[in-house]
């Protein structure tokens, strides 16, 4: 989860800075990370995961020919494409509403601390967040998934943390997701897309 953290650190410095260019590859590269994640929890987070890393491998294909994340939703707009099933756009803005959905969990999880229920945060989290984006069948196949998580204290195990470790990376997530959920919500409002679609 550190390197998660950091990654997002150095993201927040970009849309922080005077001139903030995010490029495709950093922000795809940064939210590659969770993958690993996704890879514990594989059978509550099968569909999550295929649906996440399928998304994150067009924007990874799009970094090698599209420099900033503008760029790639100015040629998306230019193509008519924009808002269709698969456009580069519409994957980036399923991915930012993960990222949403993961600072609330971490949120969750900080707010709850010492309660051993990953299951709780995890429903809360995606009710909030994903839940009002998805059909009938998502949602079903997600509270399936949800209901089956493992207890904090196992996941903690597997990616070799402490309650107290967890906790500063977290936060740290929170912190820096932040500003650049922000950005990607102006970005998309400044191109006229609305961010719930």
């Amino acid at each position: 989860m550190e390197s998660v953290a950091d990654a997002f650190k150095g993201l927040a410095a970009t849309v922080n800075s005077r001139n903030p260019q995010v490029t495709v590859k950093q922000f795809s590269d940064a939210c590659s990370l969770f993958s690993g994640l996704f890879g514990i929890l594989d059978t509550s987070f099968k569909f999550a995961k295929m649906d996440y890393v399928s998304k994150l491998n067009d924007l990874a294909a799009a970094s090698r020919s599209i420099s900033t994340l503008e760029a790639m939703i100015d040629k998306d707009i230019e193509a008519g494409c924009v808002k269709k099933f698969g456009s580069h756009t519409r994957n980036l803005l399923k991915v930012k509403q993960g990222l949403e959905m993961i600072k609330v969990l971490c949120e969750e999880l900080l707010a709850t601390e010492g309660d051993d229920s990953l299951k709780d945060a995890a429903i809360k989290a995606y009710n909030q967040v994903l839940f009002p984006h998805h059909q009938y069948n998502i949602q079903k196949a997600c509270a399936t998934g949800l209901n089956s998580l493992p207890s904090k204290s196992l996941v903690l195990l597997l990616i070799g943390e402490t309650e107290e470790t967890i906790n500063v990376h977290l936060q740290s997530y929170v912190t820096a997701s932040t500003p650049v959920i922000s950005y990607l919500d102006k970005l998309f409002l400044s191109k006229n897309l609305g961010i719930d679609w």
